[in-house]
């Protein structure tokens, strides 16, 4: 089984509230809130691949150097409901600055400002925790793993 690799962006304004996209147009969580966030193409620096990322999502430009790693989730989870085994290790970053307004794009519906403390019910299940973890306690790793 292949280990995926993937990078998601706190957007954070000067009031301190997270720019979140609800997820269209995609198989992987429909309808629910999130970062803006992907896959780490082949051969990609994290920070250029989150920059592409949020460049691609929300339309805003985020100069690589100017992001903060936050920390790292690893899962390696068997499946359940239908799904399948996965195995990855996401990478969280944190920009306080950006060019440009956002707007929805590639499998955004809509953006909204949110309090850390205030995220909307229908996101991520994952999201509130790894706000919790990675923005609030600035814990640097996380894991979640489920046994075969």
């Amino acid at each position: 089984m292949d280990l995926t690799l993937v990078v998601w962006t706190f957007l954070q304004d000067a009031q301190g509230r997270l720019l979140l996209g609800r997820r269209e147009g995609t198989r992987y969580a429909a309808g629910l809130w999130n970062l803006p966030g992907g896959r780490v193409e082949p051969g990609e620096p994290l920070a250029q691949a989150a920059a592409r990322e949020v460049r691609e999502e929300v339309g805003l430009h985020v100069r690589p150097q100017d992001l903060e790693c936050l920390g790292v989730a690893r899962y390696d989870l068997t499946g359940a409901a239908g799904q399948g085994p996965a195995r990855g290790v996401d990478f969280f970053f944190l920009a306080r600055t950006w060019t440009g307004e956002p707007r929805a794009l590639e499998h955004t519906g809509e953006l909204g400002w949110f309090a850390p403390d205030a995220l909307p019910a229908n996101s991520l299940p994952w999201l509130p925790a790894a706000v919790e973890a990675h923005l609030l306690r600035r814990e640097w790793l996380t894991e979640t793993v489920h046994p075969a």
